[in-house]
């Protein structure tokens, strides 16, 4: 089955509360043997080049879903989209081999 990323923004004014950690983990939860990697927070985030106005990276998970469409069903619970932040949902695809670390290109 596919794996989904999901990249989550937050605002500049995120704080987290008990109450938020307690919606992430009922979200993750509810998610079942679909959550592939529960992922981390980010902290210390700076940008390059064009990145989004008013949000950084807050962290990430990776999901198996069927296809992008059941992967946005499933991050429409994200609880950041109830807290000024958003989610950014994508595909991951495998790296071709010439790209590979200890490949030669072609």
């Amino acid at each position: 089955m596919p794996t989904f990323v999901f990249a989550y923004r937050t605002s500049g004014n995120y704080n987290s509360t008990p109450e938020s950690a307690a919606a992430w983990k009922a979200w993750f939860d509810g998610m079942g043997d679909d959550l592939v990697d529960l992922g981390k927070p980010a902290a210390g985030a700076a940008t390059l080049g064009n990145c989004g106005p008013g949000t950084a990276l807050g962290g990430y998970s990776v999901i198996s879903a069927p296809d992008l469409d059941a992967a946005l069903a499933v991050a429409k619970g994200c609880p950041q989209l109830n807290r000024d932040g958003g989610v950014e949902v994508a595909q991951l695809v495998d790296v071709p081999a010439a790209l590979r670390t200890g490949q030669q290109a072609g």
